[in-house]
């Protein structure tokens, strides 16, 4: 599926006035931006969601980033992304994940996330519908769940990553795959106002056990997670400055071997933040 090189991703395109999205995702879609992700945040109707988006627009590509596997079954995603696939050009790219153990429990189940995660890939495929693997990615993190993203889905989405994360990934995959990282901005260039808008956001993903040990992995220190994330480590996973500062983040990912950079503006001014999209076109591809 044709991502483009940079996105958007945002919660407020599935959880704003309906029509105010439909709105900001034509603009988004003018502009030139590759995809518009939006997360899953814990269930609802996601494909309701992802329609929307593709009802405003016509050229970019909605991705969903991501569904639990635990909320939503594999037949009705299945259908209904064959659905939507059908009906609006094959512009929907299905992202999965296998969220937290709480999750898996809410669910009744005990949580085995790499065995969870290829059982639901197999309901995607032996549904009547199936989801062919180029139309799915996986919001893998650790090096098994990357493997197995690699070899069953179109690629990794992985959230709250380095270039060098990236780097590591394309060597392990290889060429092929897709690797579409996450990437939070601050559009603000004081160096306090910035760190204080990412921490807002990020601080309590800090506490989630399975995003800080992709921390650690990735080098950060228990002292680096507290505290709503330290200096060095805002800076490595946030994008925050002028435009030139966030295109040349864009820029490590590419040349560490990522496909498509997504952009989720942090601090925003407003409620739908139109004003920072329209300031970030240039980078749209």
């Amino acid at each position: 599926m044709h991502l483009g090189q940079t996105g958007i991703w945002s919660i407020e395109l599935r959880m704003a006035d309906p029509r105010e999205i439909g709105d900001a995702a034509a603009e988004l879609d003018e502009l030139g931006w590759g995809a518009l992700w939006i997360p899953g945040l814990g269930g609802g109707d996601i494909l309701g969601d992802s329609e929307r988006l593709l009802r405003a627009t016509r050229n970019t590509t909605v991705a969903v980033g991501v569904a639990s596997i635990w909320r939503h079954q594999a037949t009705d995603m299945a259908a209904g992304h064959a659905r939507l696939q059908s009906t609006y050009g094959r512009r929907h790219l299905l992202g999965l994940g296998v969220s937290d153990p709480a999750a898996a429990r809410s669910a009744g189940q005990p949580y085995r996330p790499l065995a969870d995660m290829t059982a639901y890939l197999d309901r995607l495929e032996q549904a009547p519908a199936p989801v062919p693997a180029g139309e799915r990615v996986m919001a893998a993190l650790g090096p098994k769940m990357t493997e197995l993203a690699g070899q069953r889905t179109a690629g990794v989405h992985p959230f709250m990553v380095t270039p060098e994360y990236t780097a590591a990934v394309r060597e392990q995959l290889g060429d092929g795959p897709v690797i579409a990282p996450y990437q939070a901005v601050v559009l603000e260039e004081d160096p306090g106002k910035a760190r204080a808008a990412a921490r807002d956001f990020l601080s309590a993903f800090l506490g989630m056990d399975h995003y800080a040990r992709s921390l650690r992995r990735q080098g950060f220190t228990d002292d680096d997670l507290a505290h709503g994330g330290s200096d060095r480590l805002i800076d490595s996973v946030v994008a925050w400055g002028d435009i030139e500062a966030i295109g040349t983040r864009i820029r490590a990912h590419h040349q560490a071997g990522a496909d498509h950079v997504c952009l989720h503006v942090v601090g925003a001014a407003s409620a739908m933040p139109l004003p920072e999209w329209r300031r970030l076109a240039p980078l749209a591809s």
